[in-house]
């Protein structure tokens, strides 16, 4: 086939693209940097990356192009991105509801209890005495300075020689010993600063943090570039094998931290050139994809991780700070246990405790630890991208428009619901889904199974078997009715199992009780949005009798913000990525008899008697 440049038009953004003849839709969209569902990453599996079709050649009709779309749907000129093929110039309009627009993204974050000793410094190095013209007689002594002599260049050591007035010299420690990163004219030392990134399967967030007062001076986010590419880690490791593939997932993903600084330094104020340190937490693929090494590693059961925090310059990682600052990876634990995870922990406190705690941080990719101050043990569960709104027929993120909490009358029927912004519905959210399903339980529409009852008030049978009918389209953003269908509720039923299942390992593998868990933190926009009632109501969390319930907001960025501020809290990093057993589920006899248990509403008696 001709690969010859075309053009396409997106609307109602208005953007034109150039891409070559005979690439998907998709690809177009992804050229164009429009943040755009896609959960699969353009397999044909999820049906979320619908275009609407205005003109220009294309193949729109194919049987790929319009498989899963309804009738009304193709009688409006919807299509697939990831299966239509333009053929010569082309127009399509983004519909609502495959646009990610205006998401709620989790800032929300509390720094734990820390010594404040930031491995990035400034010292003054006053005015010379030594006799005019006497070079190389000038003492480089810091104001302050107690350490070793700091590694420098020789022409950072001819500098510091020569220079008569006074200057202000920034000592760093994140590499494991002193290294002078900058130079300046004059007094400087009011202005030191570094930025703390969580870097998310969905979003990324970052602060910028002044190093000298220890304090915030601004938050930011965005939508992780990658998300094109697919919604799960599996999808974009897949991605990353493909020819180019790797370099392209670590460009987004870059591009996007530096979306990210670039809003941090407008709001703020403050120079990129000022920005001396940076402390990066992800999960063990996106750190992976960020340095631009080989995911598909992580694809191999009980691979071994490195425990060991990565240090990379500023100028090597493409970051738009201080080229010289230095970037500290938080440590991993395992394939699927990441720094997040080790930030989710040192943020909670949990290892610090004498009482038994557990962790649990369901998104993308679920991570559940428990343990105290004397052990740590963590699973990782595919749970989906269920809690976060993708997978399921009507589901969206947590955006404008989102129903996020629901309520269902037992004895009319009768359903109420929010909206995030309270904008007209156009999907169900992760917290919105979790509602609704513990309210259809609770009001005998789903059976123990979770499983439709016929006959029940909004159940109806759809094209794929029965469905229920949460809002009708006379009241719907997207004039159609919002629905939840049998196909997903199988697929919650298994995310929820998921969950259940890894929480059930563990208490097994310790031989614990609900009745020992002190301490439940949740962490994420899992824990900040979800009603913990529903959690139970639903069985994605046992019913744990003793327990007192913490929502820690994003632990993640809360970890990497205590790594900028404090060298114990580095050190306290790695310890407890060190310490922390990690139990691969795919490989554990006990997690498929757990999660045989889990696939009933709630579960098992002993998880909720």
């Amino acid at each position: 086939m001709e690969k010859d440049p075309v053009s396409v038009v997106f609307h109602p953004m208005s953007t034109i693209v150039t891409i070559e003849r005979g690439a998907t839709v998709l690809e177009a969209v992804r050229r164009a940097g429009i943040q755009f569902e896609s959960i699969c990453g353009g397999k044909g599996e999820c049906n979320k990356c619908k275009v609407i079709y205005v003109r220009g050649p294309c193949d729109i009709g194919t049987p790929d192009s319009i498989k899963g779309l309804s009738e009304g749907e193709i009688s409006f000129h919807y299509c697939r991105a990831c299966q239509t093929h333009v053929l010569g110039d082309c127009e399509f309009t983004i519909p609502v509801e495959s646009r990610i627009d205006s998401p709620r993204i989790l800032h929300q974050h509390a720094i734990p209890a820390l010594t404040f000793s930031p491995p990035v410094k400034k010292y003054l190095l006053p005015p010379s005495r030594a006799p005019a013209g006497a070079v190389g007689q000038r003492s480089v002594k810091l104001e302050g300075y107690t350490g070793t002599r700091p590694h420098m260049t020789r022409g950072q050591h001819d500098r510091l020689l020569a220079a008569d007035g006074m200057l202000t010299v920034t000592v760093s420690t994140t590499p494991g010993y002193a290294e002078i990163i900058a130079i300046e004219e004059g007094d400087t030392t009011a202005d030191n600063y570094g930025i703390a990134i969580d870097i998310g399967t969905t979003t990324v967030v970052g602060i910028l943090i002044d190093l000298v007062r220890g304090t915030a001076c601004a938050e930011a986010s965005c939508m992780n570039r990658q998300i094109t590419h697919g919604e799960e880690l599996l999808t974009r490791i897949a991605g990353a094998k493909k020819p180019g593939g790797r370099e392209r997932l670590r460009k987004a993903v870059v591009e996007s931290i530096n979306d990210v600084i670039a809003q941090l330094t407008k709001s703020s104020g403050i120079p990129v050139t000022s920005i001396h340190d940076a402390c990066i937490a992800g999960n063990t693929v996106m750190h992976s994809l960020f340095l631009g090494r080989d995911p598909s590693v992580l694809e191999l059961v009980n691979v071994e991780v490195s425990r060991e925090p990565v240090i990379v310059r500023a100028e090597a990682a493409g970051l738009n700070i201080n080229p010289q600052a230095s970037v500290w990876c938080l440590p991993n634990v395992s394939r699927f246990i990441g720094g997040d995870a080790v930030g989710d922990v040192v943020a909670s406190g949990l290892h610090r405790s004498g009482e038994l705690s557990l962790l649990v941080d369901l998104g993308t990719n679920g991570e559940v630890i428990i343990g105290c101050r004397d052990w740590l043990a963590s699973v990782s569960c595919a749970s989906g991208p269920a809690f976060e709104g993708a997978g399921i027929t009507c589901g969206m993120r947590a955006m404008r428009g989102a129903i996020d909490h629901v309520t269902i009358d037992p004895a009319t029927g009768e359903v109420s619901y929010t909206t995030i912004e309270n904008d007209p519905p156009r999907g169900i959210c992760g917290s919105g889904i979790i509602d609704a399903a513990a309210a259809m339980a609770k009001a005998g529409i789903l059976d123990f199974s979770g499983r439709f009852v016929e006959g029940k008030s909004g159940v109806r049978l759809g094209s794929d078997g029965p469905e229920y009918v949460m809002v009708t389209k006379e009241r719907t953003a997207t004039g159609r009715d919002i629905i939840i269908t049998k196909q997903d509720l199988l697929y919650l039923m298994d995310s929820k199992a998921a969950a259940c299942g890894a929480v059930g390992v563990l208490l097994k593998k310790y031989r614990l009780t609900i009745h020992d868990i002190r301490h439940v933190y949740l962490a994420g926009g899992f824990g900040e949005y979800a009603d913990r009632r529903k959690l139970v109501t639903f069985g994605i969390i046992p019913a744990f009798p003793h327990v007192e319930f913490h929502a820690i907001g994003n632990g993640s960025v809360a970890g990497a913000c205590a790594a900028l501020l404090s060298t114990e809290k580095r050190n306290e990093l790695v310890q407890v990525a060190k310490m922390m057993v990690y139990i691969d589920l795919l490989v554990d006899a006990d997690f498929i008899e757990e999660y045989t248990a889990a696939l009933y509403i709630p579960g098992k008696k002993e998880f909720f008697p």
